[in-house]
């Protein structure tokens, strides 16, 4: 784990050098703050979190963070220096562990950032903390499964705009597409495996206060998928 610690602070202390990272947690705070004080504050409506959670906050992280994790590995494809990180004393799974633990330390900040909203619902009502922990593990894995994704792309391309294209779509399909086509099918499997693979639906409970384990199973193992397979294709690039 020393080796994965290592890569993680490394990868943590290049968010902040780079200005793609600051662009980043500027558009988070500024797109979550907008639908946070036109949704939660708009007349006749009920002033929590909700709102915010269970549309806004998927859809950011949706555009946001590709961007944060496009550089993740294409980034040494395209400068060369995947050649010497794999002749280092790590391994591909230390790499791929390192790279995502560092994106997700960053997210941890952008996600942080959030806590002052309940702060600002305290002059308008009681918030809840149990509900507000709720959010926050949905939060959590969420934001682990779209770094996963992220990653896994930024590992199949040396350019950085391909990598966002290709996490944005595919993240777009598991987040929406998947449960808007599940409503045109009214029974049978197709419907069934569309919603289980519906990564909003799954988030919705999260935000109704819901801690479901089958969710919990849900994001834990996709993630663990997404991660084995940046770890396959940095293996192949080895014998390539």
């Amino acid at each position: 784990m020393g080796n994965v610690g290592t890569l993680a602070q490394r990868e943590l202390g290049a968010y902040f050098l780079s200005p793609i990272a600051y662009a980043v947690l500027a558009m988070f705070l500024f797109a979550s703050g907008m639908a946070f004080g036109l949704g939660t504050f708009s007349a006749g409506e009920e002033a929590s979190l909700r709102e915010l959670l269970q549309f806004w906050i998927v859809l950011i992280l949706v555009f946001v963070l590709p961007m944060l994790t496009m550089r993740l590995i294409s980034d040494e494809l395209r400068g060369g220096t995947i050649e010497t990180l794999m002749t280092a004393p790590v391994t591909e799974s230390q790499i791929v562990l390192g790279k995502f633990l560092g994106a997700f330390l960053f997210y941890l900040i952008l996600i942080a950032a959030l806590l002052l909203y309940p702060l600002l619902l305290q002059f308008f009502g009681p918030v809840d903390p149990k509900l507000l922990v709720c959010h926050y593990i949905g939060l959590l894995l969420i934001g682990a499964l779209y770094i996963a994704v992220g990653l896994f792309f930024s590992a199949c391309t040396k350019h950085q705009v391909v990598a966002v294209l290709l996490s944005f779509t595919v993240l777009a399909l598991m987040t929406f597409a998947s449960q808007e086509l599940a409503q045109k099918f009214s029974a049978g499997w197709l419907r069934v495996l569309l919603q289980q693979l519906s990564v909003r639906a799954h988030f919705h409970d999260f935000v109704r206060g819901m801690l479901d384990l089958n969710h919990v199973v849900f994001f834990l193992t996709t993630t663990g998928v997404f991660l084995f397979l940046t770890v396959k294709r940095l293996e192949m690039r080895r014998w390539q």
